[in-house]
């Protein structure tokens, strides 16, 4: 009798132990789940050039196309999103996608964050408070009778992305989403950052967010720094940078 139980008392430990290892192989593994988030003036077909890099790579790539008509509607759309996939998640936002990511970071299938030339606001901040502390070259941005926002198409390619091809340009300023007023004033609940870890791209030729401003907020939310000679656009304009960002933050999010 005694031999039988020390028998399963043995089974018992190696299954644990087993179970116990294969845990910790797949902590071990780098998040294989990828959800980009656009920003202002654009739509989520800009990424295809990043996707392309992560899927080649062996990443799971799902773009938020937001609809832009209020915050709460943007974070809904990403939170739809990421509740969609099938285990954690790094979540990537531009611009005003860090906002977005940013709250919808709360999602407990989300491992890691990535800022790309984007917003990183602290509980209470907006991006129109943001903005006042550091504000942009650009002066361009401009609002429609009935509360919308757009970039002048005259200054599109300068002040958005002035690394990119102007036919692509002119393209992107003919066709750009105008999101609500609201999104720019709305603050900001419950930060990701707090909670998970972060990286964040820093566009050192952007006019239409301070780069200044984007050092600082990366500094405040300890986010791990990579500066690109880039315009905003640097999902655009320097896709494997981004792409780069992004693999890095999933093999180290995994590696934890």
């Amino acid at each position: 009798m005694k031999i039988m139980k020390n028998i399963r008392r043995i089974a018992t430990a190696v299954a644990f132990s087993a179970t116990g290892l294969a845990a910790q192989a797949a902590m071990a593994s780098p998040v294989k789940n990828v959800v980009l988030v656009h920003g202002y003036f654009a739509d989520g077909s800009g990424w295809q050039a990043v996707s392309e890099i992560l899927t080649r790579d062996g990443y799971k790539v799902s773009v938020v196309q937001m609809p832009e008509t209020s915050f709460k509607d943007d974070i809904a759309a990403t939170k739809r999103i990421v509740d969609a996939q099938d285990g954690p998640t790094i979540l990537v936002g531009h611009s005003y996608g860090g906002a977005v990511i940013t709250e919808a970071g709360n999602d407990a299938r989300v491992a890691g964050l990535v800022y790309v030339a984007a917003f990183q606001p602290e509980a209470g901040e907006s991006l129109h408070s943001l903005t006042e502390k550091m504000p942009a070259t650009t002066k361009a941005i401009k609002s429609t009778r009935d509360g919308h926002l757009y970039l002048e198409p005259s200054h599109f390619r300068a002040d958005f992305a002035a690394d990119v091809p102007e036919a692509e340009t002119a393209f992107m300023a003919s066709s750009q989403v105008m999101p609500a007023v609201e999104s720019f004033t709305a603050p900001v609940t419950q930060p990701a950052w707090r909670a998970r870890p972060s990286w964040a791209i820093v566009a050192s030729a952007d006019r239409t967010v301070n780069p200044n401003l984007e050092r600082w907020m990366a500094k405040r939310a300890n986010s791990a720094i990579v500066e690109v000679a880039s315009s905003h656009a640097a999902y655009l304009s320097h896709p494997s940078d981004v792409a780069g960002v992004i693999e890095r933050a999933a093999t180290e999010t995994g590696n934890r």
